[in-house]
């Protein structure tokens, strides 16, 4: 069975590195919005028209399911794709749920874009789950820019999550929710920054586990094709880049 699986930019390939554990027998086309990244601080027509051009695409190349591996992809478009395309499609939702149901007994804090923490699909998540008041909302943009340049850990990364999160007082808070995909690329950042009691939180795994209910058993030897904004990846370059991002997950994968 063959799975698309795209964001806005390399994202998503922590949800594609997740997906390639839990299922060794599919084949897999990522796509990467390179043109159009990142989406955070774009119009929602705009996310909508990307969105919408990018399932097509994938569509005809032959995939039977598709996880848009981008949380402001998801609450800008997803709600429109399903009635416009007849197959499963798989969102990604900031995992403000499992972070209270599990560590809620302090304070909450979502970093996300500035799209999802503004959006409406955020606060009626919020709205439903949050019945102490415990969750905290913050946008930090810059973290895709980041991820795309495949900056993780320098000091302007860790400068800018000091200032950004400077103003919360984390004896106060459990968990921290990874409400964008390319955050997950800064558990170590993150990790050298905050107590050791703050608890890293995404919805990667609840949504490959979502998209197990839509897909048949496989015995295809597992593949992935790799687009940039519907353009194969071919070059040497691009694929040592994508890569790169996979050996890092590598790392991330196991800090919690």
């Amino acid at each position: 069975m063959k799975i698309g699986i795209f964001d806005s930019g390399m994202g998503g390939l922590s949800v594609l590195h997740l997906a390639l554990r839990y299922l060794p027998n599919h084949q897999f086309i990522y796509y990467a919005d390179e043109e159009h990244v990142p989406y955070g601080e774009k119009k929602q027509e705009d996310i909508i028209r990307y969105v919408d051009e990018i399932i097509q695409f994938m569509i005809d190349h032959g995939v039977e399911a598709i996880v848009i591996a981008c949380n402001t992809a998801t609450s800008a478009a997803i709600a429109l794709m399903r009635k416009k395309y007849h197959l499963p499609i798989i969102g990604m939702e900031p995992a403000v749920k499992k972070a209270i149901d599990t560590y809620g007994d302090k304070r909450v804090l979502v970093i996300a874009t500035p799209i999802t923490v503004q959006g409406q699909k955020m606060h009626n998540l919020v709205n439903k789950v949050d019945k102490n008041h415990l969750v905290n909302l913050v946008a930090l943009p810059e973290l895709v820019r980041f991820a795309e340049r495949l900056e993780f850990d320098s000091i302007h990364v860790k400068e800018y999550l000091k200032k950004e999160l400077s103003h919360f007082s984390f004896d106060q808070y459990s968990s921290l929710v990874l409400g964008c995909t390319h955050f997950n690329y800064f558990k170590d950042s993150l990790r050298a920054i905050l107590p050791q009691h703050i608890h890293f939180v995404d919805g990667n795994e609840g949504t490959i586990k979502h998209l197990m209910e839509y897909i048949t058993p496989s015995n295809d030897n597992q593949t992935v094709e790799y687009y940039f904004s519907g353009k194969r990846v071919t070059q040497p370059q691009d694929i040592e880049r994508i890569q790169q991002y996979l050996k890092h997950l590598d790392k991330m994968i196991k800090i919690q």
